[in-house]
């Protein structure tokens, strides 16, 4: 037994753990500096938000020395009963009678409110690894792919039925893990072009073309699935590129004719042009399919149908699923609604603090914006305008630095993996941090939708940070047993 701990910590990488400690350290100076009040400099106290941060940091250490002392053959054996716990404890939350910001995630224990959804990153991830680590999987077999996408969604399902979507977008994640692992990139481009095409459908849709009658959105969408479905023939139906390069040029010497007529002679919906095109093209796969019974056929038919689905249920789920304040948020973000006052009131002031610190920033405890209150949400999901306002540009720029060393660190742990277990768990931690990482930041800045994710080490709360601790310290207790 002595000499195992022995090896652990030998085996440990303290490069990553140097870098975590830096950034708790970092995280818990912004905690402070956001949840300052004047005339209370007491930071140690637990009953303000500094000293209770500072206690679950502590709860945080305890916890990562005791992942580490498990053998790391206990996460790859008990990773579906993990998993199993964790999705009747996301189950049981949906019924909760607590209701905590409009949302049912919060297990309440007299003092403690808990987040399942936080724990239950880990054990997805553990879950996912241990099924893609099996000797007989492969991503190209379809059930197996189903499988591993059953894993990431039933959390998902489950915590966007608590009325936490925020969170459950955070699996999304996950996606790259299987990209990373084989998975086909044209599930990623179709991702993609799904993300395109509710940009700019909700963007334009009221925007009308010079004709008056055609819509920007509509007309560009509908000039993409044509454009990409052409790009699509040329590259999966060799046999046939001489036709691919007909249909781009036709189209698109079509649809501009079609636009000049409609400027300047007879304005009608051009967009009914380019529905024919697309009919047209699907037509022509299926009889290419009939004819010659190559799968490429068939999946570039589905990119062209699929496409177009998705296109008119962007109208449908923007109006009809999507809650108020998430309609709002989307609106804001892209310019269709200017409310300064309302939905972008937090990214408003979050850029103004950030603004008003200048280059070298105005001093720990000296943010007048985030003193005064100005930015809701400051100690937690905005936490960032904090380090921007008292560190500056310069601050911020480092804490993104060792953001950046941090991921890229998990990134080569994670390549020296010797197990595909322990590999695809390593992805799954590296793409979460990134996710979070990417989104928080960028919903701060303005540049992606407010979802309301945590800053992973610097926003205030204990789930959270516990759950990426665990995250992480599972990973690191992997990696320190990966030549056994």
């Amino acid at each position: 037994m002595g000499y195992r701990k022995d090896s652990i910590w030998k085996a440990v990488d303290w490069w990553t753990i140097g870098l975590y400690l830096i950034l708790l350290v970092c995280g818990w100076f912004s905690v402070c500096g956001a949840s300052y009040d004047y005339g209370e400099p007491n930071f140690l106290d637990f009953g303000t938000r500094a000293g209770k941060q500072l206690m679950w940091m502590g709860c945080s250490l305890c916890l990562g020395f005791v992942l580490l002392m498990l053998e790391d053959k206990f996460y790859d054996t008990y990773a579906y009963l993990i998993y199993g716990i964790l999705l009747l404890l996301l189950f049981g939350t949906i019924f909760n009678p607590h209701e905590i910001k409009g949302s049912r995630s919060w297990i309440v224990l007299g003092p403690v409110s808990l987040q399942p959804a936080e724990f239950a990153k880990f054990a997805t991830a553990l879950a996912l690894a241990k099924f893609m680590g099996e000797y007989t999987f492969s991503m190209k077999r379809k059930k197996h792919m189903l499988a591993a996408l059953g894993i990431i969604l039933l959390p998902m399902v489950l915590i966007v039925l608590q009325k936490e979507t925020g969170s459950a977008l955070v699996y999304l994640s996950f996606f790259l893990v299987l990209y990373r692992e084989g998975m086909t990139g044209s599930i990623l481009f179709a991702g993609i072009c799904a993300v395109v095409y509710f940009i700019v459908g909700v963007r334009f849709s009221a925007d009308l073309m010079p004709d008056e009658t055609t819509p920007w959105g509509a007309f560009s969408v509908w000039g993409l699935i044509v454009l990409l479905s052409g790009l699509l023939f040329y590259s999966y139906a060799k046999l046939h590129r001489r036709f691919a390069c007909y249909i781009l040029g036709v189209s698109g010497g079509v649809i501009l004719l079609a636009v000049l007529f409609s400027c300047y002679v007879i304005p009608f919906n051009v967009v009914i042009v380019e529905m024919v095109l697309a009919a047209a093209i699907v037509l022509y796969l299926l009889y290419l399919y009939y004819r010659e019974r190559l799968a490429n056929y068939m999946y570039i038919l589905v990119f062209t149908v699929g496409s177009t689905v998705f296109f008119y249920s962007i109208d449908y789920v923007f109006n009809n699923v999507l809650e108020a304040h998430q309609k709002i948020r989307i609106e804001v973000l892209l310019g269709i609604t200017d409310d300064p006052a309302g939905a972008g009131y937090n990214v408003n002031q979050s850029k103004i603090a950030i603004g008003s610190g200048g280059f070298w920033g105005k001093g720990f405890l000296n943010g007048t914006q985030t003193k005064l209150k100005y930015v809701p949400e400051q100690d937690t999901d905005f936490i960032f305008c904090t380090v921007g306002e008292e560190q500056g540009f310069f601050g911020s720029a480092l804490v993104l630095l060792l953001f950046t060393a941090f991921i890229l660190r998990l990134m080569v742990l994670s390549e020296r993996q010797t197990s595909r277990f322990g590999r695809v768990y390593g992805y799954c931690v590296l793409s979460i941090f990134f996710f979070h990482l990417f989104i928080n930041i960028g919903m701060v800045l303005g540049v992606t939708p407010v979802i309301g994710i945590p800053l992973p080490f610097f926003s205030y709360g204990g789930s959270s940070l516990w759950g990426f601790t665990i995250l992480l310290f599972v990973f690191l207790r992997i990696d320190a047993g990966r030549d056994r």
